[in-house]
């Protein structure tokens, strides 16, 4: 009976902790509250933000300029990115860049070309997938809790997508919807919003790539959702990411910094109509896509192309460094590509952007397709800028184009031959897959 009054007070000692702990876990924040059902349950507490779409926004281009680029020339540059890949190990870099030129929607009258379907369902149907790499290669998508991964990285040689979110964007540019059919192995049921959910779970401020990740969120998240939480709980912003893309020198980043700058523009654009971005990032922002702009007028060659290091300013064109020529056409076809879509106060005088797209057009039209081919993720910028420039998509002029010049396939170069095999790439790449 004595111990009676020390049982009664022990029980009410851990009635009162628990109600303690109860009252602080209801103060908790609710990215709080997550990150610690997790460290107790072990499993994933993720809620993405809501999509209210089923189709992506759309940054439409702002000018047509048949100076810029005439059709003739823009038929002439088209015929030269188009999806002339073969069956065998295609590479998904690869195909992104066509499917981002093209979309989703795009059909050609050569039969040896991949319609965009049929890049489309490659890259999201993993039985297409093993069709073309076979049962033995790492999977490209991957089911996980909080959505569908991609595998990524230069690491993983050709079978995977080379940068983070680039599969995403590339799809969004092409403008699959949100609920088109995914399917990753084990889990055959998906949607592109689960890719989607997926990328926002994984998204880190301080990786090295995340242009692609804020196209991505900006044209899928806009405007309904303008800050979020990732799978580490912490609080993401279009403030946030478009800060990410102004720090450090402006050559950091893919492609000569290039990227960076689109995508910078796109939330610009975004902003215009969404007001997505706190008047003070945006004065930012500005302020660097004009410096940018600042830095094309001094760094142009006077045949017009604009070289990989532009960030130099002057001394790129002074003391000017060897770079291959496939970088020429990589700092080229991006700095068009973002002024397509920049408004006048970005602009440089069109006789700069005149200059640039002769350059970049000849050489597109007199490479050869194995250059072509060894550089298509480049020059297919070529396709898209140009196509820009004309504010149209290359899916609707080139169905235009074909219906007063049919597809002839007498006039198809024939393929070159390997001087070590002897063989066409096509009858290497049949040979590789039996």
């Amino acid at each position: 009976m004595k111990q009676r009054p020390k049982l009664a007070g022990f029980l009410a000692a851990q009635l009162l902790t628990v109600g303690a702990f109860a009252g602080a876990y209801a103060s908790l924040a609710p990215e709080k509250a997550d990150a610690l059902r997790e460290a107790v349950t072990g499993k994933i507490e993720f809620h993405p933000p809501k999509i209210e779409r089923n189709e992506p926004l759309v940054i439409t281009p702002l000018y047509d300029d048949p100076e810029v680029v005439s059709d003739e020339e823009l038929a002439a540059v088209l015929k030269q990115v188009q999806s002339r890949f073969e069956a065998a190990k295609l590479k998904p870099n690869f195909v992104e860049h066509a499917l981002r030129t093209w979309h989703a929607d795009a059909k050609f009258q050569n039969p040896k070309l991949l319609d965009g379907a049929d890049m489309r369902d490659f890259l999201l149907d993993h039985g297409r997938f093993v069709q073309s790499w076979g049962e033995r290669e790492e999977s490209l998508l991957e089911a996980r809790p909080a959505g569908v991964f991609v595998r990524w990285g230069k690491e993983f040689a050709n079978s995977a997508s080379v940068h983070h979110d680039h599969l995403l964007a590339c799809l969004t540019e092409a403008r699959v919807h949100a609920d088109y059919p995914v399917r990753a192995p084990g889990r055959p049921n998906q949607t592109m919003r689960d890719v989607i959910n997926q990328a926002i779970y994984d998204f880190d401020l301080d990786e090295r790539e995340t242009e692609w990740s804020a196209m991505a969120f900006g044209l899928w998240l806009a405007p309904q959702q303008k800050e979020w939480v990732n799978g580490q709980h912490r609080h993401l912003s279009f403030d946030l990411i478009a800060e990410r893309q102004l720090r450090g020198h402006k050559q950091l980043g893919v492609c000569g910094g290039t990227h960076r700058v689109y995508s910078l523009m796109v939330l610009l654009r975004l902003d215009d109509e969404y007001k997505i971005l706190s008047p003070e990032v945006r004065e930012k922002t500005v302020a660097h896509i004009k410096s940018v702009r600042d830095l094309l007028l001094v760094s142009q060659f006077e045949d017009g192309h604009w070289p990989y290091n532009w960030p130099d300013g002057e001394d790129a064109v002074k003391k000017p460094t060897e770079h291959p020529m496939s970088r020429a056409v990589i700092a080229t076809g991006h700095h068009l590509e973002w002024l397509a879509i920049a408004p006048e106060e970005f602009q440089i005088p069109r006789d700069r952007v005149k200059k640039a797209a002769r350059w970049i057009i000849d050489k597109t039209v007199k490479s050869s397709r194995k250059e072509i081919r060894d550089n298509y993720t480049f020059f297919s910028h070529v396709g898209n800028a140009m196509a820009m420039w004309r504010k149209t998509r290359p899916a609707d002029f080139w169905h235009q184009w074909e219906a007063t010049h049919p597809y002839n396939p007498d006039e198809e170069p024939k393929e070159e031959k390997s001087k070590a095999t002897g063989k066409t790439k096509a009858e290497e790449s049949a040979a590789a897959a039996h």
